[in-house]
């Protein structure tokens, strides 16, 4: 239950993203990109065409997207001056949020197979983009300086534990550990699949898009600091403005601007999309086997509860689209994407490597594909695995930052509802703790053993979560989940959706 709530809360605000690229995207079809230059209606005396050291000034690519200074607001954003302001519902970015969720529906209402088709295309093409992106940008004059930024190792940034805890949580995002969505779109899979070769598959492919990616990125920041006679560091920048400030002003620069805008953003919406598919699916898969009689029995068909959770997460994300969004964004974001996930990562860990242990999970394996996990993998799982995340775990609370955006400080109530935020699927897990021990037999300690020992759903009436009626045993297994108990009215079986 906690990664489906994570799932969802994630979806709420993830489709923000998929709304600025639409709305750059729409932009950049014109001769000349509206934040190429300081001559609109919503610049300011302030507005330069290049980066600067003064906090004073804003280039045009910042005031197009972000920028704010005291009472003046700009082009897509329009931000108010903190979260106690909430301003307007921008309108544009609310018919842009809409259209992202249609486009999100349309390509998962029909199923896993159907979205599969979807993927095909929207998990390859980025890869033409950025090749394209890249034989461009090393043509460009500075771009070894920045490639050289990106691949020159800064060896004491190792002992920065903060490097660590972002790294931890960027994989986790990327790849999508501690958000059910590996889990969900593998319950379709045969019981025989190799899943060694898919995690190895999964891991390896998004470690190299990762670098690739990079290459394409620091090799424009490069370009920029050239122009710009800046250091490459002063160019770099982490967040949305990576993508939606820095990156845009390179294209300006460049020639047939427009055309590298389009594509890039178009980019974008493909990855945002496909985030956003595997996110929905979690909800959808885990409502469909958990209460799949109730709910088809209101809803009649999968395609209708689809429609009601990706209408409930839009309504749920309007707030971003309002002049206030980009400080909900920034808060939900940091709450959920490194507090929560940190702490769903390491219950996971310890539930599947230490409670339900090596042995019997090698077992599964082995019984799944004909072959055994090898050492290394088996030490990973003992040792490194557990013994990792506990530390990043540790110090990220030891270490905590709290939410800001850019110089600006959330305010004590602010953080105060992040927290609740981020409660909002770590809960799940006390809560079924807490279950779990209350419906058990026996003393506490009993309780508490047969809680944390794993049991096999062929143990029948010998497991601690049959339940027995009268003098006839009626068995009710219930399996669990980590972070939810989830009853089961029979065996599981194979299905195909």
């Amino acid at each position: 239950m906690a990664t489906v709530a994570i799932s969802f809360i994630m979806c709420t605000y993830y489709n923000i993203i998929i709304t600025w690229a639409l709305y750059y995207m729409f932009s950049s079809f014109r001769s000349e990109l509206l934040w190429e230059n300081c001559n609109n209606t919503w610049n300011t005396p302030n507005c330069t065409d290049r980066v600067t050291n003064s906090s004073s000034s804003s280039t045009a690519s910042q005031q197009f997207f972000n920028g704010c200074v005291g009472s003046v607001s700009y082009k897509v954003l329009q931000r108010t001056s903190g979260v106690e302001e909430t301003g307007i519902l921008r309108w544009e970015l609310f018919l842009l949020l809409l259209l992202a969720w249609i486009l999100v529906y349309l390509c998962i209402f029909k199923g896993v197979k159907s979205t599969g088709k979807v993927v095909y295309f929207t998990a390859l093409f980025p890869y033409v983009i950025l090749l394209a992106l890249l034989i461009n940008n090393v043509q460009l004059p500075g771009a070894i300086d920045g490639i050289r930024f990106f691949i020159i190792p800064e060896w004491d940034k190792l002992l920065n534990v903060e490097v660590w805890i972002n790294a931890a949580a960027q994989i986790f995002n990327s790849i999508g550990i501690g958000f059910g969505s590996l889990m969900a779109m593998a319950s379709y899979n045969s019981y025989n699949n190799n899943v060694l070769k898919d995690t190895l598959a999964i891991s390896i492919t998004n470690s190299v898009t990762s670098i690739f990616a990079g290459f394409v990125i620091f090799s424009a920041f490069g370009y920029m600091s050239h122009l710009q006679n800046v250091p490459v560091s002063e160019i770099a920048v982490d967040g949305p403005g990576l993508v939606f400030v820095v990156y845009p002003q390179a294209f300006v620069t460049m020639p047939v601007a427009p055309l590298w805008a389009v594509l890039f953003f178009f980019m974008l919406l493909c990855l945002g999309l496909d985030s956003q598919f595997a996110m929905v699916e979690v909800m959808v898969t885990s409502l469909l086997d958990s209460y799949s009689k109730p709910i088809l029995k209101y809803l009649k068909r999968k395609e209708f509860l689809v429609l009601v959770v990706c209408g409930a997460a839009f309504l749920l994300g309007i707030p971003n689209v309002m002049q206030v969004g980009i400080y909900v964004f920034q808060l939900m974001d940091h709450y959920t994407a490194i507090v929560s996930i940190m702490f769903l990562a390491f219950f996971e860990v310890i539930g599947v490597c230490w409670l339900y242990g090596v042995k019997r999970l090698s077992s599964n394996l082995e019984e799944m594909t004909g072959k055994r996990p090898n050492i290394f993998f088996r030490v990973c799982w003992w040792v490194i695995c557990p013994v990792l995340i506990t530390v990043i775990l540790v110090f990220s609370v030891i270490q905590f930052k709290p939410a800001r955006y850019e110089n600006y400080v959330y305010p004590p109530w602010a953080q105060g509802v992040g927290w609740l935020i981020a409660l909002a699927s770590i809960i799940w897990i006390p809560i079924a703790a807490v279950h779990t021990l209350w419906v058990l037999p026996g003393s506490f300690t009993e309780r508490l053993k047969k809680s944390i020992t794993p049991f096999s759903l062929d143990e029948d009436e010998e497991s601690p979560y049959y339940k027995q009626k009268g003098a006839i045993m009626e068995v009710i297994p219930n399996v669990a989940i980590i972070s939810s108990i989830v009853p089961l009215s029979e065996k599981p079986i194979q299905t195909n959706l």
